[in-house]
């Protein structure tokens, strides 16, 4: 039983971070600030999280060129 959480914890670990920890981190960012814009501050914020991953997305390029 312990050895099948440990492998879910894991998978979950490889998918939710996967190859790079900013990235994951900038949506759990984005989400937070996406869900206190909207019950907070009651605006429409459902834009912020695309724009978040088009921002994200040449960072995580760059660190991935840079680090091969």
């Amino acid at each position: 039983m312990l050895g099948k959480i440990k492998s879910f914890g894991e998978f979950a670990y490889d998918f939710v971070i996967g190859d790079d920890w900013v990235v994951a981190a900038g949506v759990v960012i984005a989400l937070a600030i996406t869900y206190g814009l909207a019950h907070a501050a009651k605006v429409s914020a459902w834009w912020l999280i695309p724009v978040v991953l088009v921002a994200l997305l040449p960072i995580s390029l760059w660190r991935a060129i840079r680090k091969h």
